[in-house]
């Protein structure tokens, strides 16, 4: 459980009533913070029969339609059944509540593997070895979801996802800017130059990783969370994202601080790679520069971290500034690198 302090703290008599009225959830919930920080804040509500996730935006000052927690549980709530998501049982737009809008969704239980700490304790062989091919097909399923019949239905035809995320993301950063980063500037002009056509549209969750995923304890997927920057566009973005997410033992730099598939017993990024390609038929050829653009979208949102802390804006954080402008630096450098290697 964190404690991020009194603004994020809900009332759990005030959340109560509302829920036993209005979802007609019995109570009194207990309200626990789960997880929170720099992305929509989630808690554990714990009641006399059953226990949910309420989740809701961050505090402070939010970009206008960033952490939007209704567009989230609208989505989850049109691939619930075909994907594995947690069900929504209610969702609050009035602000006079807990101050913000908010969801309530289905408790899930199961594993979460964020470290090499909890992999050591919680996943055996088993774990390990089922954790990345159960990703793969749950990533398969979702981008074979049929977009008509989801919230985004209303998208469904675009093929402008890579020039939409690479203005998005480069604006992202430059907005809070505070330093020059050459590396980061040279990748963003290769990969606008060098961007692909876009052959189908997908839901495209935005942030594939494990650590958003919950295993059972044979290590199958049993819920795909944090859907916050979930759009349409490339599947291959989200394959290129699990990919650079996924470290293996020996490598000399990792995407995460603390990467939990650094240790031994996990698919290797080859096996992940082929076991999608081999489902979806996609053009390996196109893989590559879906691997450089997300370390560049990486780097790009970890500067932009970075950034925002020395502003003072970022809130109770877990590490010092220096330790996200340091990574986003060689976040940036791994991105240029990549991009080289592309042109031979």
């Amino acid at each position: 459980m964190q404690d991020l302090g009194s603004a994020v703290r809900i009332d759990p008599d005030r959340i109560s009533s509302w829920l036993e009225q209005q979802a007609g959830l019995e109570g009194p919930f207990a309200v626990n913070l789960l997880a929170g920080g720099r992305s929509n804040l989630t808690y554990l509500l714990e009641g006399p029969k059953s226990r949910y996730v309420l989740r809701r935006p961050p505090s402070g000052n939010i970009p206008r339609g960033a952490h939007d927690v209704l567009r989230e549980a609208d989505l989850l709530d049109s691939l619930h059944g075909r994907v594995p998501v947690p069900r929504i049982h209610a969702q609050c737009k009035d602000t006079d509540v807990i101050g913000v809008p908010f969801v309530i969704m289905e408790y899930l239980e199961g594993l979460i593997l964020r470290s090499p700490a909890d992999v050591e304790t919680h996943a055996d062989g088993l774990v390990r070895a089922r954790a990345g091919t159960s990703l793969v097909d749950a990533l398969v399923r979702l981008h074979a979801a049929d977009i008509t019949e989801t919230s985004l239905s209303g998208l469904a035809n675009r093929r402008d996802y890579l020039s939409r995320q690479l203005h998005r993301w480069d604006a992202n950063w430059k907005h809070a800017r505070t330093r020059d980063l050459p590396d980061l500037a040279a990748a963003q002009e290769w990969l606008v130059a060098h961007a692909p056509a876009q052959p189908r549209t997908a839901v495209v969750h935005g942030d594939f990783r494990l650590d958003n995923c919950m295993l059972d304890d044979r290590g199958n997927v049993v819920g795909l969370l944090d859907w916050e920057i979930a759009t349409v566009g490339d599947p291959m973005a989200d394959l290129g994202q699990l990919l650079v997410y996924w470290a293996e033992p020996g490598d000399d730099f990792t995407a995460l601080a603390s990467p939990p598939t650094s240790l031994e017993g996990f698919a290797t990024r080859e096996e992940l790679a082929s076991r999608y390609l081999d489902a979806t038929g996609e053009d390996p050829a196109r893989l590559q520069y879906f691997i450089a653009f997300n370390w560049w979208k990486v780097a790009c949102i970890v500067e932009n971290v970075y950034s925002r802390m020395l502003g003072g804006v970022m809130g109770q954080v877990d590490r010092p500034p220096e330790s996200f402008g340091e990574q986003a630096r060689a976040l940036a450098a791994e991105a240029y690198r990549q991009t080289r290697s592309i042109q031979g």
